[in-house]
């Protein structure tokens, strides 16, 4: 018997290679401006791409990013791509206060409203950085209007992570009204492995990314969701010096390799937007 084949959402965290967490400390918000942008040819290589497989996906962009580039935002939703809220200039939600936030979302989603057009219906944060410790965001998603987010991230990671979380989309007992899509995991051995794109689709063997795809659509019978950023598929993007080694590592790992992974990615399995995949059938249930 043929089962129907399982949709999964594609995404892109549209930032630039300076603007990465990891960077914080090397490089300076108001630098940004002075340094080589990659952002906009990188995000039009995805678009390509995009269009070559014949897959839609959302976007998840930044607000500094759009005001300097209004050009690409128009050409994401020109093509029938989703356009979704990654924040203003990549600050972290662990850093902000419930004010700061909801300004933030605010200022971000205004700018993005009136460039591309669309209304904007998703949230990601920078670094998944919404966790135990500051679920009042999703409060603030909520009463903002957001029909869902995809921040939290259920694995034990040094820089964010919720690994308690469900594992799959979910309504938040604090916030019912939003839908919370955490990224793809894998459950082995008790522990959930990411698998949802990003450092770790790089790390790993691309045969585990597609066995742990197949898994997840087949046997869990789950959509999974995929994220990177324009960046990862840049191998000649300006080297940072003074980095620790793991975050040297993190950054610049087979990024040579990352556009042929993708496209086998974008071959073995089925692609749409986050709106498509979650929120046209209203997922309710609290899987865990």
């Amino acid at each position: 018997m043929n089962l129907p084949v399982r949709v999964n959402a594609m995404t892109v965290d549209v930032e630039d290679y300076f603007q990465v967490s990891a960077f914080e400390a090397n490089i300076q918000r108001s630098q940004w401006d002075g340094l080589p942008h990659r952002v906009e040819q990188n995000t039009q290589r995805i678009l390509d791409l995009f269009a070559q497989h014949q897959v839609k996906a959302t976007f998840f962009t930044l607000g500094w990013v759009a005001e300097r580039y209004p050009q690409l935002i128009r050409r994401i939703v020109d093509e029938g791509h989703e356009l979704a809220s990654h924040g203003y200039q990549h600050t972290r939600v662990t850093e902000q206060t419930p004010e700061q936030f909801r300004e933030d979302l605010r200022i971000s989603r205004q700018i993005l409203e009136d460039i591309g057009g669309q209304p904007i219906l998703g949230y990601r944060a920078a670094s998944y950085s919404i966790g135990a410790k500051n679920l009042w965001a999703l409060e603030v998603l909520e009463d903002e209007g957001f029909q869902y987010s995809s921040s939290i991230y259920p694995v034990k990671h040094d820089l964010y992570g919720m690994p308690g979380a469900p594992r799959f989309a979910y309504r938040p007992d604090n916030a019912p009204k939003l839908l919370e899509i955490p990224i793809t995991t894998l459950r082995i051995l008790d522990r959930n492995i990411p698998c949802g794109g990003g450092g770790f689709f790089r790390l790993y063997p691309y045969q585990f990314s597609k066995w742990a795809y197949s898994r997840l659509n087949r046997h869990e019978n789950q959509p999974g969701i995929f994220y990177f950023h324009p960046w990862e598929i840049d191998p000649e993007q300006p080297r940072q010096h003074d980095l620790s080694f793991k975050t040297r590592f993190r950054h610049y790992l087979n990024l040579d390799r990352m556009q042929n992974r993708l496209n086998s990615l974008l071959s073995d399995f089925a692609w749409d937007t986050m709106q498509n995949v979650f929120l046209t059938k209203q997922t309710d249930n609290h899987h865990s």
